[in-house]
Order: structure tokens, then C-alpha cells, then sequence
């Protein structure tokens, strides 16, 4: 049982992570032409590359990912160069998540970037674990692709619509060339949607230590709370070490009190227990 489960992280780690984040990597850029259907391979620009690294240090901080476990003098040559192609592999994965909700060009790319940017920034500074990272990427990458795949897409289809005499009347006098953006098949969406959800499972299947059972529930989360711990700040720290000695203190008291209410009952069914013993010598000796 043992070395089937040992085999299976194996594959997980190995085989399974490198191939969904590379396959989040290749769908990541991949649009299609409205007019032709034609398949474009669209490179991430500089700023996804800044935003992947930025995610990398946010999972670093959360326990999501140790990397001085993943890379460590303590495992062999070939088990690090194969984490680290992992760790390559959801680099660039994350960059082409960020890529696949970007607009192509103009204005909205860097006020999407800006978005982006502004919230991982905000993240670095606040307390995180893994599974609350997971859920906020998640929602972010959520909203992002309804942003651009829905909202987008609705306000600059080629017939127009109500979205886009919306627009025009609220931005009137503002020509929408600022704001325009490449125009790609529906198809280009589904793409999307599929690289962003293999993009999480690969997240949700990454361990924040390779080899580590992630079924070890409690382990995982004592890891946590003791990363958790080391992130506060020193009065933050003074604040937990005294609930949790207060939380001793009415704990001892608790058991002291029962200690207490324990040796009053034993004292009373002694002195019971002398009393009928006297009762009953007193015929007896009479």
C-alpha cells in the first residue's frame, strides 16, 4: 500500500503537474481568427511574466509551495532537476493564465494589468494560507474572464448590440479606438475557460512539498498555523501566545474545579460510608 501510494505522488509530481501546467502554457496563448478560424499563437508580454513572478512569491508566503524543499541539497540530481522543470513549467503556466484573460492591446490591457498588478501587491502584505489563496485566484481569474471573454466580447461584436450603444452614450465624445481590442472567434472563450480550470486543478493537485501525502490532514494544517505564526507581526504574536495562555488558564482551572468537585463527593461518600458503619456497631455492642 506503502509503495503504491509513494508511486503515485511519483506520478503525480513528475508526470501529471508538468503536463497540465504545460498544456495551460500552450492553450494560455492560443486564440482563434473570427474571420479566417485560423489558430494564433499570442507570446505573454513582459507584464504576465511580472505578474507570474509575483504569484510565485505570494505561494512562497502562503505554504502553498516550499521551494527550499522542492530544491534542496538533500534530494537527488535527478529529483531536482525534474522539480524544477515543475516549478518552470507553473511559472510560465501562470503567465499564460494571466495572458489568456489580458486583452490583446490598448488601454484595457494595462487597465486590466493595473487590476492585476494592484491586487498581488495588496496580497504580498496580507495573511494567507494556501487554500484561501486558491479560492481568491480562483475568484480572480473568475472575474477576469468574464471581463473579457463576456463583457468584452459583448461590447465589441461586430454587429453591436445595446452593450455597445451603452458604451457610446456614456463615452461620448471619447472615440472607443482607446479602448479597442482584437476581435477572435467565440472559440478563443472555451479556450480560455479550459486553460483557467486545468490551470486551478493543477494548483489544487500541487503539494506544497514533493512526495508529501496530501491526505495528512493534520500535519498539513499544523504546518500551517505554524506559517501562519511566523507571519505576524511581534504584537500580533503577544496577542495569540496570550489567548492561547488564557485559554490554558480557564482550562486548568476547569479541570481543578472538577478535581475539586471529585474529592468533595469522595469525602462524602466516606463520611456516608462511616456513618452506617458506626449505625450498625452500635446494636451490636449494646
Amino acid at each position: 500500500m506503502t509503495d503504491t501510494r509513494t508511486r503515485n505522488r511519483a506520478l503525480v509530481n513528475d508526470l501529471l503537474l508538468p503536463t497540465i501546467f504545460l498544456t495551460v502554457a500552450l492553450l494560455g496563448g492560443l486564440r482563434v481568427g473570427a474571420l479566417t478560424g485560423a489558430l494564433v499563437f499570442v507570446a505573454p508580454p513582459l507584464v504576465t511574466l511580472i505578474l507570474a513572478s509575483m504569484l510565485l512569491v505570494l505561494f512562497a508566503r502562503a505554504g502553498a509551495i516550499e521551494f527550499g524543499r522542492w530544491l534542496s541539497n538533500e534530494n537527488p540530481l535527478l529529483a531536482n532537476i525534474s522539480h524544477a522543470l515543475t516549478l518552470a513549467a507553473l511559472f510560465f503556466a501562470s503567465a499564460q493564465s494571466f495572458n489568456s484573460v489580458l486583452p490583446e492591446a490598448g488601454l484595457l490591457r494595462w487597465m486590466f494589468s493595473f487590476f492585476f498588478l494592484w491586487t498581488l501587491l495588496n496580497n504580498q502584505f496580507s495573511s494567507f494560507d494556501a487554500r484561501r489563496l486558491l479560492h481568491s485566484l480562483a475568484a480572480l481569474f473568475g472575474l477576469a474572464f468574464l471581463l473579457k471573454h463576456m463583457f468584452l466580447t459583448s461590447l465589441y461584436a461586430p454587429g453591436g448590440g445595446w452593450l455597445r450603444r451603452l458604451a457610446g452614450a456614456m463615452l461620448e465624445g471619447i472615440t472607443l479606438g482607446t479602448l479597442d481590442t482584437a476581435a477572435f472567434a467565440p472559440a478563443t472563450g472555451y479556450i480560455s475557460f479550459f486553460a483557467l480550470a486545468l490551470y486551478v486543478c493543477g494548483l489544487v493537485l500541487l503539494p506544497p512539498v514533493p512526495g508529501a501525502d496530501t491526505g495528512t490532514e493534520g500535519a498539513t494544517r499544523t504546518g500551517e498555523f505554524i506559517r501562519a505564526y511566523h507571519r505576524l507581526s511581534p504584537e500580533e504574536r503577544a496577542e495569540a501566545r496570550a489567548e492561547i495562555l488564557d485559554e490554558r488558564r480557564i482550562s486548568l482551572e476547569g479541570e481543578a474545579s472538577k478535581s475539586r468537585q471529585l474529592e468533595h463527593y469522595e469525602n462524602a461518600v466516606l463520611e456516608e460510608s462511616e456513618g452506617e458503619q458506626k449505625t450498625s456497631s452500635q446494636p451490636r455492642s449494646q
